[in-house]
Formats: C-alpha cells, sequence, structure tokens
C-alpha cells in the first residue's frame, strides 16, 4: 500500500504534538504509512526487543497480528512494514524516524535504545488509541502521514525518582510506572527502597528487615505538625523475585534501575528490626519501632564494625538483584543525618579518635568512603545525596543535588559527577497551586510552566565543571501520596515537561515557547487518559482528586535559586 488510492480514506490525523519535542522534525504531509492487519515488522540484530515491544503494545491497542518479516534480499525493501534497524554513526539514544519511504514505517537507532526511543515516538504518531490495551476504534488501520524525524537526547541521564518507603507501592505499580516513564524517553528508575518509616526490599540473611521493618502499626496523615493520624497498619515489601522482575523489565525498556539502601540516617525501620544497628550506648533502641510520622529521625546507624559488616551483607544482595549492566550506580542516600547521638556516644568519639577524625562530618564521611571503596572494588559507583560532600568526597563518587543547585556546582567543580535534582525545582511531592482545593499542600507552588523552565546546568558552571553534569532527575517523596492516584496527580502533567527539559535542546529557561509546549499538550493529556494517569487537570482538581483541609507545609513565594 504505497499509493494515496490505497491509504485509509479517514482524514489524515491532527499533527503528532510530540512530547518531548523532538531535535528535527520535517515532512510535507501527504502518502506515509498505513498500519493494518498486514503491516509486518522487520527487526535487524540487536533491535529484538523493540521488536517484542512493538508487539505487545501496539498489535493490543489495534489488534493487529504485526507479523515478523524476514529483511528483502539484495538490499530490496519489503513495503508496509514496520523497519527497524541500528546505525553506529548515530548518537547511541539517537534515531531516524521516516515514514514517508516505500508505504512503510522506518526506524534506525544508535542502538538498540535509539531504536526503541523511536518506537515510543511512532506510537505517539499513531494518536492516542495507540496507548490503550485494546482496540476502540472502527477498524484497525491507523495512517500517519510522510514525516522524518531526527532526534537524540540532551542528558544520557534523565531520571525519576520514586519513594515507596513512606507509602509502599505494590509491584504491578511499578512495572506500570516503568512503562510511563518510558512513554517520557525517560531511561533511570531511582529506587528508594528503604527508610525511617519501611524498609521494601527482601535481604535473605536478615530476615527481619522485612518481617518487622517493612511495617508500621499507624501513619501521620498530613504534615508530621498534623493531629490526624490514619490507625491503619502499612506495609509491603518485594521478594527478591518481585526486584528481578522489575530489574528485567526495567532493562526491557532501556531504563536503567538505581536502588537506594539508606546509611547511615533515615535508618529507624532497620534498627528496629536489628536493634544493635543503633547507638546502643544511648538510646534503647530495643523500644524502637518503625518510624510513624515524618521529618528528620535523630535515631540514626552506629558507627561499628558490626554495622559495617551487616550493611555490606546488605549490599551482597542488593548488587546480585541488580545487575551492573542495568544498574552501575547504587545509592547510600547520605542525608539529613543527624549527628546527635554519635556526639553523645563513647562509641562514636572512640572512632572519631581513632581514625584522627576532626569531627561528625567526616565520621559520616569515613562511612562514605568505606562504602565507595567496597562498591568500586565490585565495579559499581556511588551516588548520594549532596551532604556526602561534607567532611570530604572519594574521587569516585557521584552527587544527587537535592537541596539546590549549590551542591552539584560545588561537587561539579571539584569533578565529580552531578545528577541535578533541586528541591526547589524539581521535587514534585511540592504543590502544583496555591488554590485551596489543592490536596495536601507541600513546599513552593511549582506549576507545569515552573518544572518546563527549569535548567539542569546552571548558569555560571565553568566548561568543564559541565561537563560532571551528567543528567537530571525529578524526585516523588510519597509522605503524602498514599496510593497510586495521589503519586499520578503529583507527578502528572509535570513530569511530562520535566522529561522535555531533560531530552530536548531547548532555549534558556526565559526564551523557552510554553504556549508551544501546551498546545502539544493538549494532544498529550488523550495519551495520558488512554493510559489511565490520574493526573491534575490543567483546570484543577477534580472533585475526587481535592482533599482540602488538611495540614500541610506551603511555602509562599519564589524559591530561592541557592
Amino acid at each position: 500500500m504505497d499509493t494515496a488510492k490505497d491509504m485509509d480514506p479517514t482524514p489524515a490525523p491532527a499533527p503528532a504534538h510530540l512530547v518531548p519535542a523532538p531535535v528535527r522534525e520535517g515532512g510535507e504531509g501527504g502518502p506515509g504509512f498505513l498500519l493494518d492487519a498486514s503491516t509486518t515488522i522487520t527487526a535487524a540484530p540487536g533491535t529484538e526487543n523493540t521488536e517484542r515491544w512493538l508487539r505487545t503494545t501496539l498489535g493490543a491497542a489495534f489488534g493487529l497480528p504485526l507479523a515478523p518479516q524476514p529483511a528483502a534480499e539484495g538490499g530490496e525493501h519489503t513495503t508496509n512494514t514496520v523497519r527497524l534497524a541500528i546505525d553506529p554513526a548515530l548518537e547511541p539514544e539517537g534515531y531516524r524516524l521516516s515514514t514517508g519511504t516505500g508505504g512503510s514505517a522506518e526506524i534506525t537507532g544508535g542502538s538498540p535504545a535509539g531504536v526503541f526511543w523511536g518506537a515510543q515516538t511512532l506510537r505517539q504518531l499513531l494518536g492516542p488509541e495507540a496507548f490503550r490495551r485494546a482496540p476502540v476504534g472502527p477498524g484497525a488501520r491507523r495512517a500517519i502521514p510522510a514525516t522524518d524525524i531526527e532526534d537524540s537526547p540532551r542528558f544520557a541521564w534523565r531520571g525519576m525518582m520514586l519513594d515507596v518507603a513512606r507509602h509502599f507501592m505494590a509491584k504491578d505499580d511499578v512495572l506500570r510506572y516503568l512503562d510511563l516513564l518510558a512513554a517520557h524517553k525517560l531511561n533511570v528508575f531511582h529506587f528508594h527502597l528503604t527508610d525511617d518509616q519501611g524498609w521494601r526490599i527482601e535481604i535473605k540473611r536478615y530476615p527481619r528487615l522485612t518481617e518487622i521493618g517493612s511495617w508500621r502499626s499507624r501513619t501521620k496523615h498530613g504534615h508530621r505538625a498534623s493531629e490526624l493520624w490514619d490507625e491503619t497498619p502499612h506495609g509491603g515489601y518485594y521478594t527478591q523475585d518481585d526486584i528481578r522482575e522489575i530489574v528485567a523489565y526495567a532493562a526491557e525498556r532501556h531504563i536503567r534501575v538505581v536502588p537506594e539502601i539508606d546509611i547511615p540516617g533515615h535508618s529507624q525501620a532497620a534498627i528496629a528490626a536489628y536493634p544493635e544497628l543503633g547507638n546502643t550506648d544511648v538510646v534503647d533502641t530495643t523500644a524502637l519501632s518503625v518510624w510513624d510520622t515524618w521529618g528528620i529521625n535523630a535515631n540514626v546507624l552506629a558507627p561499628t564494625d558490626n554495622t559495617l559488616r551487616f550493611f555490606e551483607g546488605v549490599l551482597e544482595e542488593v548488587l546480585d538483584l541488580f545487575p551492573a549492566t542495568t544498574s552501575p550506580f547504587i545509592h547510600i542516600g547520605g542525608d539529613e543525618c543527624r549527628k546527635e547521638q554519635w556526639k553523645e556516644s563513647p562509641v562514636a568519639q572512640a572512632r572519631i579518635e581513632e581514625f584522627g577524625l576532626a569531627n561528625e562530618d567526616e565520621l559520616q564521611s569515613w562511612i562514605i568512603r568505606h562504602f565507595d571503596t567496597w562498591l568500586t572494588a565490585r565495579g559499581r559507583r556511588l551516588i548520594g545525596w549532596d551532604e556526602i560532600l561534607e567532611g570530604g568526597l572519594p574521587a569516585g563518587a557521584a552527587v544527587s543535588s537535592w537541596r539546590g543547585y549549590g551542591g552539584g556546582i560545588a561537587a561539579a567543580e571539584a569533578g565529580h559527577d552531578v545528577v541535578m535534582c533541586p528541591e526547589q525545582h524539581v521535587y514534585l511531592d511540592h504543590r502544583q497551586h496555591g488554590g485551596p482545593d489543592e490536596p495536601m499542600p507541600i513546599g513552593f507552588v511549582r506549576t507545569l510552566e515552573d518544572v518546563y523552565r527549569f535548567e539542569p546546568v546552571p548558569a555560571g558552571l565553568s566548561e568543564e565543571a559541565a561537563r560532571h553534569i551528567l543528567g537530571t532527575q525529578a524526585n516523588v517523596w510519597t509522605e503524602v501520596m498514599q496510593n497510586r492516584a495521589r503519586v499520578d496527580y503529583q507527578v502528572f502533567p509535570r513530569l511530562a515537561a520535566f522529561a522535555e527539559v531533560a531530552w530536548s535542546p531547548l532555549p534558556a529557561s526565559a526564551e523557552r515557547d510554553f504556549a508551544d509546549f501546551e498546545r502539544r499538550m493538549a494532544s498529550h493529556y488523550a495519551r495520558l487518559d488512554a493510559l489511565g494517569v490520574d493526573y491534575r487537570p490543567p483546570g484543577g482538581p477534580l472533585p475526587r482528586q481535592q482533599r482540602p483541609g488538611v495540614l500541610g507545609r506551603p511555602i509562599d513565594g519564589v524559591p530561592p535559586n541557592v
């Protein structure tokens, strides 16, 4: 079917309004590609994952077999096929997509990942129906006018962090979020698995971490100053097979997984399970339970050899579950570690004296250095929140800059790799509007436009330091997100704006064409609807999304640029 008379007589679809915007998009319209019952897939070596993904998603959405088609001999091209190929001359995650040659759709990537991102674009070109799980239209046919797209990402690290420790998210919901990341060409999933309020990963040699540490008896409802409690026990964890499934599912979508095991703060769930991990010479750690409220907890790990050996054991199992090909980075937290107990602890003070450390900050640095050495010896890289800079940082460690740009700037100028995720700009638990009907108001108002104007590379950074900016990620902390619907509301549509910031070569913040982005979002909302995403509508929350009157922590004004 390569002539106009053979095309589906239905009108050509409206402009694709791609999100994120490609580097270059051309085409004159007219005959292009018709997806129908005779369409096949021709997959070159290395593109098999994308072939399976297309058959699974588009096959279900349009009720089509999308049968495999061997490549034609002698370099001839088969018509009406989705042709997948790799050209190493392209950038590794770059791709070319053409729907104007011989009645076929051609996707050529610089690597298997590039082919996959091109397939995501093809799905968007096919309309919102392509995001459904079964056909809804009359007939399984969809026409795409002739178009030619060349594309590649600005950053290699385009991520989202999901906190499943504060509120547990079932495995199937995690898999769903991996699909949502892939649909937006995001390629890093930072998996926040442990905190004071819950331990979410099975560790065989330490079963009490999940037997005890994965459940809390009740939960503070709202901000920690709220007087409201949810008295329903809350918890859950991922078995090791669950983790293997999540990692494999991510790998098929060319998403790296960064597991986070918090050390040495945010550790009360671990201490509740194994009291000897805490500062037993200062507090009665046997009386501690999994924390049921929010904030920065004073109960931190003791700086003992027993603690080091314990978490080496934890990390040995973590490394087995998260192979280096998918998880080259291991996140060890390192943030918000209160030092009061160490100051009072004879054991901690003896350790400071033993190693000639200046203070408690250097004691934390000593712990971080220990695990950096341990991970490096096993072929992994340590990454932590920007507090790990305090007291000194090992040369190979990377930094997640969350308190603002400052930590990332200092780290990059010192030669450390950096992921920019400043809370003032890309913490998606912060509220989207200042209106009274918004659910659980936390932090600064960060609108869709605010996120769209976020710039990951701060002005004034030296050229050498700028090369250390690996990329950026949006962080989703779930203290006030009890379920999937609340996570959806906080994350979308802002994650779409963030994805464009991470992928597309946008101009300077103030010069970005937000009006054009809003026009493209009009089409993208239909895709989110088809995917069942419970996003915040542009006009404000729906009645079922509102939860006014619950004490939060709103912060007025424009966030500081620190």
